[in-house]
């Protein structure tokens, strides 16, 4: 199975990411935790096919998560920068190989990019989505300022040109010094980003597809001014916590009453397990790609969601 594909219009996505399947960002700018502003992605599209559903699973939502392994569908991840050094640019190099270990140089576009590359710690506080660049002979190449050091999770997201669908491959990346993790931020339903607020209605079903949707706001006014990011309004990447799944996400062409920039952008996500997951949305405005991000826990809808539902009763 194969992931992250398209993630698309926020209006329609991890793109953590759910995924496998389709997530973009873009330039990242800051979030509450971490979040480098030149290349974001959202978290995986892949549709899955009719009627494959999942053991016990009646909705046949594909539940099964990407970018755990560094070899599928003979083809593999060859990270040739296996180590960094903490808070210093660092030029990260890679190979995609095919079965016979030859490099791969034909790819198939998908949400404007040959290859989509996520960097996420272990922690999932500090994350990244980059764009390299890919030379003749294969080697796709970026650089990226890692602030902490520990261990890193590198997720690269393309589709051959020689295969109908897309896979998440994913390998480790150590960043070297003193390292002092951090917890996981507590769940909740609001996030803020370079003055916008983001709000999250919805919850993870374990095993299931089920709605998420953001609704962007600044300065109590909702965002009508998102524009398109790399063929989307938005874009979602989401990981489970633990072992950095790349989760699928599949885009809504509406929200519930938004008009196509906004403010909301929605989306379609299945978890596969229950557990903790960080969802990271990427939205643009002005020219510039924020990302706001999400703690949630499958089954479990945020504290802030819940007081607003009570307060409306």
């Amino acid at each position: 199975m194969r992931p992250l594909h398209k993630i698309g219009a926020f209006g329609a996505a991890l793109a953590a990411s759910f995924t496998a399947a389709y997530g973009i960002g873009n330039a990242v700018s800051p979030i509450s935790t971490d979040t480098e502003g030149g290349g974001h992605e959202s978290a995986a599209h892949s549709s899955p096919t009719p009627g494959d559903a999942a053991p016990g699973n009646a909705s046949g939502a594909d539940t099964s998560p990407g970018g755990l392994q560094i070899s599928e569908d003979g083809y593999t991840l060859d990270l040739r920068t296996p180590r960094v050094r903490a808070d210093e640019p660092g030029t990260l190099r890679f190979v995609i190989r095919d079965a016979d270990g030859r490099p791969v140089t034909d790819y198939r576009r998908e949400h404007e990019k040959d290859l989509h590359l996520i960097l996420a710690s272990r922690d999932l506080t500090t994350y990244r989505h980059l764009h390299p660049t890919r030379s003749a002979d294969g080697t796709w190449t970026t650089t990226a300022t890692l602030p902490d050091p520990g261990g890193y999770r590198v997720l690269a997201d393309f589709t051959p040109a020689a295969e109908p669908e897309g896979l998440t491959l994913g390998a480790d990346l150590a960043v070297s010094g003193t390292y002092a993790p951090d917890p996981l931020p507590a769940p909740s339903a609001t996030a803020t980003v370079d003055g916008y607020t983001v709000t999250l209605d919805g919850t993870l079903r374990a095993g299931g597809e089920s709605d998420l949707v953001f609704t962007v706001h600044r300065d109590g006014k909702p965002a009508t001014d998102l524009q398109p990011y790399l063929g989307a309004y938005g874009h979602l990447v989401a990981l489970r916590s633990g072992d950095l799944a790349y989760l699928h996400v599949h885009p809504h062409e509406e929200a519930r009453g938004s008009t196509p920039s906004g403010p909301e952008v929605a989306f379609s996500a299945t978890a596969p397990s229950e557990g903790a997951y960080r969802l990271f949305l990427d939205f643009k405005v002005g020219g510039e790609v924020h990302t706001a991000a999400f703690t949630v826990r499958a089954g479990e809808r945020a504290p802030a969601a819940e007081q607003q539902e009570h307060g409306h009763e």
